[in-house]
C-alpha cells in the first residue's frame, strides 16, 4: 500500500511539472504577441520627397499625404465616395501617432470621423491618401479640384504646398541668335498655383491669409 501511494504522489508531481511547463510556454507566447502588438500599434507620419514639390509628409510606406481644403483646418468633411477615393488615415483606439524624419510630433493629433473612429491630423488638418498614387514618390492628387474641393500636400512645417509640378506658366522669351548660338536662348520653365485666383479679395492667393474655404488658404 505504501509503495502504491508513493507512486501516485510521483505521478501527481510529474503532471504538475508538465502543466507548469505548458503554462510557461503559453505565457511566453502571449507576452511575445503583446510585445509584437505594441510594436505594430503606431501610425507613422514621416517626410519624403517628390520631384517638383520637395520635402512633404508621407505615410510609413512613403505614400504621399494630402489635406482637403473644405475641411477648413478644423474637421473631417470627406465621407462616403470621397473617402473611397481619398482614404483618411485612421488611428485606432490605443494606437500611437508617431512623427519620423522631418515631421513634427507637436503638430500631430486626431479628429473624430462621422463615419466612425478618428482621423490623424497634422497642424489641425485631417490627413488623406489618394488611390491614384500607385507608388511612393508620386503625387498625382496634388492641386486637384476633386470630390468637392482642392487637395494639397503638406510641408513638414504644416504649411500647404500649392504648386502643381509641371503645370507652370510660360517662361520668358529666348534671347536672339548669334553666330555661336543661332537658335538663341530658351525660355525658363515655371510653376503655378492652382485654384487660387483670390476672387473674393481676401489676400490669401499666396497662402498665409484667412481660411475661407476658397482653396487659397
Amino acid at each position: 500500500m505504501e509503495v502504491g501511494k508513493h507512486m501516485r504522489i510521483k505521478k501527481v508531481l510529474a503532471l504538475s511539472a508538465v502543466g507548469a511547463a505548458v503554462l510557461s510556454v503559453a505565457g511566453s507566447a502571449v507576452a511575445a504577441h503583446v510585445a509584437a502588438g505594441k510594436q505594430d500599434s503606431s501610425i507613422v507620419i514621416k517626410t519624403g520627397t517628390v520631384p517638383g514639390l520637395g520635402t512633404i509628409l508621407v505615410n510609413s510606406a512613403g505614400k504621399t499625404i494630402y489635406m482637403f481644403a473644405p475641411d477648413k483646418h478644423s474637421k473631417v468633411t470627406c465621407f462616403k465616395t470621397c473617402a473611397t477615393i481619398w482614404p483618411p488615415i485612421k488611428v485606432a483606439a490605443g494606437e500611437k501617432i508617431v512623427a519620423a524624419g522631418g515631421a513634427k510630433q507637436s503638430l500631430l493629433g486626431s479628429d473624430p470621423d462621422a463615419a466612425g473612429g478618428r482621423v490623424v491630423t497634422y497642424n489641425h488638418w485631417p490627413l488623406y491618401l489618394y488611390l491614384g498614387d500607385r507608388k511612393a514618390g508620386v503625387a498625382a492628387g496634388q492641386a486637384l479640384d476633386l470630390n468637392g474641393g482642392y487637395w494639397y500636400v503638406l510641408a513638414p512645417s504644416g504649411a500647404l504646398i500649392k504648386v502643381k509640378p509641371g503645370a507652370g506658366g510660360g517662361g520668358g522669351g529666348g534671347g536672339g541668335g548669334t553666330n555661336t548660338n543661332p537658335k538663341g536662348g530658351g525660355g525658363g520653365g515655371g510653376t503655378s498655383t492652382v485654384g487660387c485666383s483670390d476672387d473674393d479679395g481676401d489676400g490669401d492667393t499666396s497662402a498665409g491669409g484667412p481660411d475661407d474655404g476658397d482653396g487659397c488658404i
